[in-house]
């Protein structure tokens, strides 16, 4: 919080308050929204339509695929009611990012992309860099088909253990050549990065039902690739403004990537044979470290989107399908917030109302906690707004 700026605190904390405090009470005392009282307020477990916890192990098959007769023989999946409203924002703020880019950035998109073709103007920055030798694109061009044809082949050497057809790789992959352009738009603007996991495990869900490890897959490839663009854009932004030649940072992204991802693989293997009912939250002791919040509510997605698939969840006929006209609330949200901007354009503070981070200030639960994000927001206006208001050469020198 100590690099977000106030606005969007102000943004996060109000859509947590609206959630925490106002949403999920109504739905779980008042209404009773999708049986919820049937199951904890807050968890990340799966469960039966009796309460208790969901034993996937009955319902697929050995091959990892969903077993429809056994689905229909054991239960319908419920999720707690926190769990499912946070899905609902997942499909508002994907929407709503959408549009509000859209309405709030699009012509200055519009503008850069075609200064950048006609002229391009450079900064005393881009000036200084010039003096460096430049990567070639074709250093790029070679990564990017180097890797896509790992991954394809990946597709048809493994087919019936990764479950991913070559055209859902290409799919995942144009998904993210996509989304990363208004996911930067967001980040760029209020440090904030909107996700668009549930929107891709969704999609790849319906078109190949019954299949998790498919599933995580195009999560993985569509989901990661964002966030590692953004990540690896951010990095040379900066290296561009300190002056590190750019094939020095080139090398840099490229081996650092190639050591973290060969070191991580093996540390993870290590860990899954090495620690005895690493994850198993039944089986470990309370205080145990390996409970594995995080990757517990991945295998929940995994079963939610992939083994047993939106349709039976989300469409018509399943238990939360009204959750589905979030897409289009989202998508509507920040017009009625461009309009007024427009109408008024002497209250600056109108634009700073940014319904994709409203809807981001709860979307990471789970696994993250209320106490999480409380503290996250409790630290961000102690430091951006009461020390920068009144402290603020204190803040300019050791924020």
């Amino acid at each position: 919080p100590l690099v977000t700026p106030w606005s969007s605190i102000l943004n996060v904390g109000v859509g947590f308050v609206m959630f925490i405090y106002i949403i999920v009470p109504l739905c779980y005392w008042k209404y009773n929204t999708f049986d919820a009282q049937k199951f904890p307020i807050f968890s990340n477990q799966l469960f039966t339509a009796s309460g208790h916890k969901y034993d996937t192990t009955k319902i697929f098959t050995p091959q990892f695929h969903l077993n429809i007769s056994a689905y229909e023989k054991y239960s319908k999946l419920y999720l707690s009611p926190l769990f499912a409203l946070s899905i609902g924002s997942g499909f508002a703020w994907f929407t709503a990012t959408l549009t509000h880019v859209a309405l709030f950035q699009g012509s200055d998109i519009w503008k850069q992309s075609s200064s950048v073709v006609k002229n391009v103007k450079m900064d005393i920055h881009a000036k200084l860099m010039k003096s460096y030798k430049q990567v070639p694109q074709w250093w790029f061009l070679v990564l990017l088909v180097g890797s896509v044809a790992l991954s394809l082949l990946m597709c048809f050497v493994w087919k019936k253990d990764v479950q991913l057809p070559w055209w859902g790789m290409l799919f995942a992959f144009g998904l993210a050549f996509i989304l990363t352009l208004p996911i930067g738009v967001i980040q760029a603007t209020t440090n904030q990065q909107p996700g668009y996991d549930i929107i891709a495990q969704f999609i790849i869900g319906y078109i190949l039902p019954g299949k998790p490890i498919a599933n995580l897959l195009f999560k993985i490839y569509g989901r990661t690739s964002t966030v590692h663009a953004l990540s690896f854009s951010a990095d040379l932004k900066l290296g561009h403004y300190m002056k590190i030649p750019p094939r020095c940072m080139y090398t840099a992204q490229l081996v650092g990537t190639l050591v973290a991802g060969t070191i991580n693989l093996a540390v993870a293997w290590w860990m899954l044979g090495s620690i005895e009912n690493i994850c198993d939250v039944e089986t470990l002791h309370p205080d145990s470290p390996w409970t594995c919040p995080k990757f517990r509510v991945t295998f929940d997605a995994s079963v939610i989107w992939g083994l047993i698939g939106p349709q039976r969840l989300f469409c018509p006929g399943g238990l939360y399908r009204n959750l589905v006209w979030l897409f289009l609330i989202g998508a509507l949200l920040p017009v009625p917030i461009w309009v007024l901007s427009k109408i008024f354009p002497e209250k600056k503070w109108i634009p700073l109302i940014n319904i994709p981070v409203v809807s981001y200030g709860f979307a990471g639960m789970p696994p993250a906690t209320p106490t999480n994000i409380a503290s996250w927001l409790i630290t961000g206006m102690i430091f951006n707004y009461s020390v920068f208001k009144h402290r603020k050469e204190w803040w300019k020198k050791y924020n």
